[in-house]
């Protein structure tokens, strides 16, 4: 997906020939200088004999270095956070036996999905500036990647949300409903459809035949893109949804608890603003470039399109810290892998998944 930024860049700056020594002279060419030069055979007094002969001189040689685009530069970089710290979060994961929990898995599940996108960056950048990115199966894997990536990320986010909202509304049956094998078929099922978004343009939903019904990231078409914003914002308005109602059973579950009153309204508050800064944070790093998918299209200028995608992968740069780094579990198995020790103020209580 990123891919098309910059191919758009790269046709936009051109590039130059080199000079074939081998090749005949041009008498027009600016770069040979001629002169007039004696017949040194004639030594005679006739008249002499002038001949134009070309003065050869090394001429400077047009090499054609693709200029690098410093929004690709900032991509590359992202991309590289995002890889080191998912890879942190699934080491943490497998080489810890107690997570196995589906809030875990659920969280392992985003972790593979970030890292995977975070990986498609740098190897956009790659085969943007270091590979031919004008073969169609070089640029196909890479957006077929991203699109697949960054699809489960939301995906998983939706899951988690899903998972969070069962816990405190079926808080009895919870833990005897939501299994781990139940939590693996509904992980497969999202990487499932999410692959299959991300073939969608090998299989034809492209525009490398037709560039008039490209989307503003090449080569994904107008329809595609669009189709993939929409689902997106409806993503987005049930995730809404579902954070509106935990927010009501915690205020519910707050005000049937008449001896904690105090304790539970603190801590319900604090939980609120939890809440609500995890869904700005994800509204605001993917509604800009929703939103651009939907009006722009591949005639408009690529430096908007940067800059609504990076804020949209800045999004897997903090799901890390919100979802994982968070939670007492995985700092507990942080601290341990680091440094063989727990900090006393940690929390040791165990965490559910309806803790925010």
């Amino acid at each position: 997906m990123i891919l098309s930024l910059a191919a758009v860049a790269a046709m936009s700056s051109g590039g130059g020939s080199s000079l074939n020594s081998s090749s005949p002279l041009d008498p027009f060419d600016s770069s040979t200088s001629w002169s007039l030069a004696e017949d040194p055979s004639n030594s005679s007094s006739e008249p002499v004999v002038r001949t134009l002969t070309p003065d050869l001189q090394p001429a400077t040689t047009a090499v054609a270095v693709q200029e690098v685009n410093p929004w690709d530069i900032a991509l590359c970089v992202t991309g590289t956070l995002i890889s080191c710290e998912n890879a942190l979060v699934i080491a943490v994961l497998f080489y810890t036996p107690t997570l196995r929990a589906p809030m875990f898995i659920l969280i392992g599940s985003l972790a593979v999905a970030d890292l995977l996108a975070g990986l498609g960056l740098i190897l956009n950048f790659v085969f943007t500036y270091l590979v031919d990115g004008s073969v169609e199966f070089v640029t196909l894997l890479s957006v077929g990647l991203l699109i697949s990536a960054f699809s489960a990320s939301i995906l998983n986010i939706l899951a988690i949300t899903v998972d969070r909202y069962l816990s405190l509304y079926n808080a009895l049956t919870y833990h005897t409903e939501r299994t781990v094998t139940y939590t693996y078929v509904m992980v497969a099922l999202i990487w499932v459809l999410c692959l299959t978004l991300g073939l969608l343009p090998a299989f034809g939903w492209n525009c490398l035949r037709d560039e008039y019904t490209c989307s503003i990231c090449w080569p994904v078409t107008k329809i595609n893109a669009v189709a993939l914003a929409v689902t997106f914002l409806l993503v987005f308005a049930l995730m809404m949804q579902l954070y509106l109602q935990i927010c009501k059973i915690a205020f519910r579950h707050a005000q049937q608890i008449a001896v904690q009153h105090q304790f539970v309204a603190i801590s319900t508050t604090k939980g609120v603003s939890t809440l609500s800064a995890i869904l700005c944070a994800f509204g605001a790093c993917w509604l800009p470039f929703a939103m651009y998918s939907i009006v722009a299209d591949s005639s408009y200028p690529v430096i908007y399109t940067y800059a609504t995608v990076l804020p949209a992968t800045c999004c897997s740069v903090i799901n890390p810290i919100i979802y994982a780094f968070r939670n007492p579990d995985i700092q507990k198995s942080l601290w341990m892998a680091c440094c063989g020790c727990v900090p006393s103020n940690l929390s040791l209580r165990p965490r559910t998944s309806s803790d925010v």
